[in-house]
């Protein structure tokens, strides 16, 4: 090998390398971590991807149950209510 091939070597290797890195930071694939032996499969979801959809999860129940409660107030503060718990308590 001449230092033609070197080069070329290493300028290839290093476009691959880069090229590695701008489609983890795009689409975070984890190729880099995957070059390195750090990751079995750089297209599966991430813990930050399962973690969001567990707190969308969540703020939806929590927007739901907030909802229910407002229902429960309206029922508990209509004046019929409290006339059946004085009537119920004689």
């Amino acid at each position: 090998m001449n230092a033609f091939h070197i080069t070329l070597l290493v300028l290839g290797s290093t476009t691959l390398y880069l090229a590695a890195a701008w489609l983890d930071s795009r689409k975070n694939w984890k190729l880099v971590d995957w070059f390195n032996g750090k990751t079995s499969n750089p297209f599966i979801a991430d813990e930050a991807q399962k973690a969001q959809a567990a707190i969308n999860t969540k703020d939806k129940e929590i927007k739901e149950l907030k909802e229910r409660i407002q229902v429960l107030e309206k029922i508990v503060t209509e004046p019929a209510y409290e006339l059946n718990k004085k009537i119920n308590a004689l």
